[in-house]
């Protein structure tokens, strides 16, 4: 049996309503659709904790959040973390013999570190200016360097939205797409590979090249979801402040509709960019003769707010945040679109491995997508876990509760832009009961999970000759076992 060739296409903060596969009128992504057009797509995926790092390290390991340890941008995985007994997936597969590669965005920490990649071209978050990673020394031979956004006419006046300087090879997708085209191209190793490619956009600064912001006016975008007072008030503050930051240094106290516009425009041109990127790598896979033993994934760390109820970003769990795309092209498999089961960003792990004919762990939070062939369960629900935030959606009834105090409900059935908080009403109360019993539930057994290095021994010691004797040692940390 001949092993397919699989590759992972992420952007980094793309919502799934600016893609025309998924609805957007405004826009026509023509070769992130035909993945579609000739695969699966899942209309009801989420990012269960929408931040750059913890989603990424829940891709790394196939555990979630609570478990890993990593619940915000701070945090990364254990450096012992194979002592634990847990394997990345790109380690997982290389022992399976194939070759993984990485190229473009990863966010690890160190930048540099392999994490089971055998080959990796580097092109980091467009906020992590120091870094003398592989686009670093790309614009350096040309006489160029990574800008900040402050560096750029208007950024401030439009909110991050301003146009990149560069030729559209320079820019940072512009150069992840042609490396990605390079490997498929060069590649000559007997190996199958399993290649994740990460685009750095359309996270903010929203950066388009001229040619590709030309394309989008503002007043054609669609309104942002609204703002709620009694609810939004607190994260709308907490978000002003963390964008007043020298990382991205915009103030957003004042975010009037013409300035969301103007960002869902540039934003909007990112992404046809990216498309043109996804259009050069699907076109080396098929000048190559790789496109029929190519099995592509493609899906998205988390979404952005764009000013859906006032805020700009991540970091919660509103539809702008957290519901991604997810799409997959299985050769000879095409045109089929998953509304009902609910899936995870998380199952993309489990999925690559079934997608090689490899065994997932049996502790994995992540299991194959749907409709593959292989065999798997329906989720009823999707956990979400970030440090300042939970979340229990049941595919309707969205429960979230923040550290600030904030538990809200929403019927997504009849309140799609997530206005009307029902935690308060009589039907809304036994919903939330339910759904609450439900996340602490989770929440305890990703607790139990995450201490597992902590077990003594994985047998009885209470009947142990071993044990009974002097000077016994203990085992730490102690590996997990299948």
């Amino acid at each position: 049996m001949v092993r397919p060739n699989l590759l992972f296409i992420m952007p980094d903060q793309l919502r799934a309503d600016f893609l025309s596969c998924y609805g957007a009128d405004f826009i026509n992504t023509p070769h992130i659709d035909s993945l579609a057009d000739e695969g699966v797509l899942y209309a009801q995926a989420y990012s269960p904790s929408p931040v750059c790092v913890p989603a990424r390290c829940l891709l790394l390991t196939g555990r979630d959040a609570i478990t890993n340890g990593v619940l915000g941008i701070d945090h990364f995985l254990r450096p012992d973390l194979a002592a634990t007994g847990v394997r990345t997936w790109p380690q997982i597969l290389g022992d399976a013999g194939y070759m993984t590669a990485a190229i473009g965005k990863m966010h690890f920490y160190p930048w540099d570190a392999a994490l089971g990649f055998e080959h990796r071209v580097i092109c980091e978050d467009k906020r992590w200016l120091e870094i003398q990673d592989d686009y670093y020394h790309h614009l350096a031979g040309k006489g160029l360097r990574k800008l900040h956004g402050s560096e750029h006419e208007g950024y401030q006046e439009n909110r991050g939205a301003i146009i990149c300087p560069y030729e559209l090879d320079d820019s940072w997708d512009g150069f992840v797409g042609s490396q990605a085209e390079r490997f498929i191209r060069q590649y000559d190793d007997e190996r199958p590979f399993a290649a994740m490619v990460g685009f750095p956009g359309p996270h903010c600064p929203y950066d388009p090249c001229a040619e590709y912001a030309a394309l989008f006016d503002p007043a054609d975008m669609p309104p942002a979801a609204p703002y709620v007072a009694s609810q939004d008030q607190a994260m709308v503050e907490a978000n002003v402040r963390s964008n007043r930051g020298t990382w991205n240094g915009v103030d957003y106290a004042e975010f009037s509709d013409a300035h969301k516009a103007k960002v869902r425009a540039h934003y909007a041109a990112l992404v046809q960019q990216i498309d043109d990127q996804v259009g050069r790598i699907l076109q080396a896979l098929k000048e190559t003769g790789r496109l029929d033993n190519t099995i592509i994934i493609f899906s998205s760390d988390h979404g952005d707010m764009l000013g859906d109820h006032g805020l700009i970003g991540k970091t919660n769990f509103y539809e702008g945040s957290c519901h991604v795309p997810m799409l997959v092209r299985q050769p000879g498999d095409g045109g089929r679109r998953v509304d009902a089961s609910l899936v995870s960003l998380a199952d993309v792990t489990a999925t690559l491995l079934a997608m090689a004919g490899v065994d997932r762990p049996v502790w994995y939070d992540s299991q194959p997508l749907p409709g593959l062939g292989v065999e798997t369960r329906a989720r009823q629900r999707v956990f979400g876990f970030l440090g300042n935030a939970l979340m229990n959606f049941d595919g309707r009834y969205k429960w979230v509760k923040y550290t600030n105090g904030r538990q809200l409900l929403f019927d997504l059935d009849t309140d799609p832009q997530e206005v009307t908080d029902l935690s308060c009403t009589d039907e809304g109360r036994h919903i939330a009961r339910r759904l609450d019993g439900e996340l602490t539930k989770q929440l305890l057994h990703s607790i139990q999970g995450a201490h597992s290095e902590r077990l003594v021994a994985h047998e009885t010691l209470w009947d142990s000759a071993v044990f009974g004797q002097p000077h016994w040692q203990r085992v730490y940390p102690q590996p997990m076992q299948e």
